[in-house]
């Protein structure tokens, strides 16, 4: 199943239970379950995440703002960032975990943590 981004589906009417799905069905044809287990998925997912950051690696604050937008630069953060979501979603299914659940929840517990008020335009941690 090879979708772009004109030919099918985009963020806008995808599920997240399909990018599961997409995921579930990539690995069962591979037989790769076996080796889907929730340690190797994060170990891969931080691979993945460092890969992601070497296109930024030794870049200015500037140059990291500018090289987002030339299109073979774009297209390979836009890969990296498409296997960091995929381990993501592959360890969402191993364990049975509900993301959208676990990220409002998450979402709120951040809200309590960080409030509008002693956060906005501040990087530091509220005291």
């Amino acid at each position: 199943m090879q979708l772009t981004e004109k030919d099918g589906p985009n963020d806008g009417v995808t599920t997240v239970e399909e990018l599961k799905n997409v995921v579930r069905q990539f690995v069962r044809e591979r037989n790769w379950e076996k080796f889907h287990n929730p340690k190797n998925l994060a170990m891969s997912l931080a691979i993945e995440a460092a890969e992601l950051m070497e296109h930024f690696q030794w870049r200015t604050l500037e140059e990291s703002g500018e090289v987002i937008w030339e299109e073979e630069n774009r297209a390979l953060i836009a890969e990296e960032l498409a296997d960091c979501l995929a381990y993501a979603l592959g360890i969402a299914n191993v364990m049975n975990l509900d993301l959208s659940t676990a990220l409002r929840s998450k979402m709120d517990r951040n809200a309590l943590k960080y409030p509008v008020e002693k956060s906005a335009g501040k990087w530091q941690k509220p005291e």
